[in-house]
Parts: structure tokens; C-alpha cells; sequence
């Protein structure tokens, strides 16, 4: 007796006794697994060091910048000294010169005509003397300079995950005497954690690196070094020789009238703790929302920040900003200080 096998019941059976080793071949069974070929796990590592390499020319390329923008910086220094240097002194000396010599004159030759014409040489002469070419620019063109220094630390500190504090250390003094290997470490630094780490030691701050592995972190110039050393000429004095005292005297005075950069300064100093009210910063828009710089919080404007690199400088203690409060209206800026060390 013939027995047909319908070809739809036999395409089943080979179905059911090969899915089985096909499900092993997928992975599915315990006892098999499916392991990276060679050439994947090349990829994956080619992909690890492109990506390493991508960050390193970053980090490379963000650097450069800050150099370039410390270059403009410079430039724009030797050009307003250049400003600076107009011969006033030299006009001076040329009405005062003919004037003396008219005066010297009127009196072998009695002339009243020469004395007065003696007297107002000098007198315009003298003037020239004390007049100083000032040169006033627009606040907003300060705002938009510190803007490129803002906006580049923003890209450090995202692109090396940073999300720490900021420590202004103190320099050593100039007259000072340090030995090659820590030169370095006159130069004011701004260090920022990358965690909760501690301080650098001053091993790692006098080889003046950039990035920093123990702990980890960046030392940045100070936003407001420039506007210190500007203070300083000022003055006429070096901050490091000054008292805590004397400069809640003096600094208020030289940022409201002397420099212009507010209308209004209150500084209160507690043991190791300083209270700063400002009233109309001329840095004041640096805090707009749509400005959206995350550095200028926790490093604070060029105002803020110089204070804090004179208190640094002053105390010998390391210094950082605890908060910074602005008004809606941007008109009253808060700052609390801490001094540590």
C-alpha cells in the first residue's frame, strides 16, 4: 500500500527539525554564543582613538584661542599706550620756554607788553603739563570684548566636563626672589575644579600648565587681571604691600571715580568673609540671559573678578566667590567672598 506524503506536511517536518540549530546559530541557546569578530573590535578601537584624538584638538584648538585673544589683548594695550605718549609734555615746554624767556626779558627791558605776554605763555605751558589725553570708549564695547574670553572658558569647561569651583590664588609678590622652576607661580591664577578635589600643590601651579591631573582641573588667566594691574598703576602702589583696612579705603574710590566702572561701591569685610554691593557695573549686561555665559557665575565679570584677584593679593589667602546676586533691573550687583588659607 502506497502512502502519499503531502509536500506541505514534509516542508514542516525539515522546518521543525532545523529551526532548532538555527536558533543555537542566533544566540538563543546557553550553551553558544556568538562572539565580536576581529574586525569589529578593530573598529570599535579605531573609532576610541579618533574620538580621543577629536577631543585632544579640541581642548588644542581652544587653547590656541585663549592665546590669541591674551595677543589682541596685548595689542590693544601697546595701542592705547601709544594714545597715551602725545607729546603734552613737549607742547607744554614749548609755551613755557618762550614764556620764561618773555618774563627775563620784561624785566632788563622794563616791558609790561612782555611780562604779559611772559605770563600767559607759562600759564598755558603749566596747563600742558597736567592735561593727559583720555581716550572714553562706549560701555557695551567693553562688554563685547570680554564676551570672546566668556564664551571660550564656556567651551573648556563643557568640553572638559567641568563642574567645579573657582579658586583665585594669591601670587607671590614681584620683589620676591624664586628660583626658575617656580616662576610660575607669580603669576595670578584662576584654578577650577573639576570636582570636589582639593587645591594643586604649588608643584603643579609653578609648571604653569594648562590642565591639571592632580586634581583635576584648569588654571585660567583672570578675567579681571588686566583691570588689577590697571588699579595698581593707579594707585602706584604693589596690593601685596597693602592691609585688608586700607584697601576697603581705597578701592572703592578708584572703581567709582578714578576707573568709572560704577557709580556706586559698598565693600564690607567680616573676618575672612567680604560683602561687595555695586550699583550700575559697567559689566552689567555680561549677566542678560540671552547672553547665556556660564563662566561669568562662577568667575564672575572683570570687576568682580579683579576684586577678587586684589583681596587674593592682599590677604595671601585663596580666595572664592560664594555667590553673585543681580537685580532684574541689572542695576545692583551683590557679591559674597570667602577667604580661605
Amino acid at each position: 500500500m502506497t502512502m502519499y506524503i503531502s509536500p506541505t506536511i514534509t516542508s514542516l517536518v525539515y522546518l521543525e527539525k532545523f529551526s532548532k540549530p538555527l536558533e543555537t546559530l542566533n544566540g538563543s541557546s546557553p550553551h553558544f554564543n556568538l562572539k565580536m569578530c576581529p574586525e569589529t573590535k578593530k573598529e570599535k578601537e579605531k573609532k576610541e582613538l579618533e574620538d580621543k584624538s577629536s577631543e585632544l584638538t579640541t581642548v588644542q584648538y581652544l587653547v590656541e584661542t585663549v592665546k590669541q585673544l591674551q595677543m589682541e589683548n596685548e595689542i590693544l594695550k601697546l595701542e592705547l599706550k601709544k594714545f597715551k605718549n602725545i607729546p603734552s609734555v613737549k607742547i607744554g615746554l614749548a609755551f613755557t620756554i618762550p614764556g620764561v624767556l618773555a618774563l627775563v626779558f620784561s624785566i632788563f627791558k622794563n616791558s609790561n607788553i612782555l611780562a604779559f605776554i611772559g605770563l600767559g605763555l607759562t600759564f598755558w605751558g603749566a596747563l600742558f603739563f597736567f592735561i593727559k589725553p583720555v581716550q572714553y570708549v562706549q560701555s557695551s564695547l567693553l562688554d563685547s570684548t570680554a564676551k570672546a574670553t566668556y564664551k571660550t572658558i564656556d567651551r573648556i569647561v563643557k568640553d572638559l566636563k567641568i563642574k567645579g569651583k573657582s579658586y583665585y590664588i594669591p601670587p607671590y609678590p614681584k620683589e620676591v626672589y624664586l628660583p626658575e622652576y617656580l616662576k610660575g607661580l607669580k603669576d595670578p591664577v584662576v584654578f577650577i575644579t573639576a570636582g570636589a578635589g582639593g587645591m594643586p600643590s604649588i608643584e603643579e601651579l609653578a609648571k604653569s600648565k594648562f590642565i591639571l591631573e592632580n586634581p583635576n582641573g584648569i588654571c585660567v588667566a583672570p578675567p579681571g587681571l588686566g583691570l588689577l594691574e590697571q588699579c595698581e598703576r593707579e594707585l602706584k602702589k604693589d596690593l601685596a604691600k597693602l592691609k585688608l583696612t586700607d584697601l576697603r579705603e581705597a578701592l572703592p574710590p578708584l572703581i567709582v571715580e578714578s576707573l568709572g566702572l560704577a557709580k556706586e561701591m559698598e565693600m564690607n569685610i567680616k573676618d575672612n568673609h567680604v560683602y561687595i554691593k555695586i550699583f550700575d557695573s559697567i559689566y552689567k549686561n555680561l549677566y542678560v540671559a540671552e547672553e547665556n555665559l556660564k563662566s561669568v557665575h562662577f568667575l564672575g565679570c572683570p570687576l568682580i573678578s579683579a576684586i577678587a584677584c586684589a583681596l587674593a593679593k592682599v590677604s595671601g589667602k585663596t580666595v572664592t566667590i560664594q555667590g553673585i546676586k543681580v537685580s532684574t533691573d541689572r542695576q545692583t550687583t551683590e557679591v559674597w567672598y570667602s577667604m580661605e588659607g
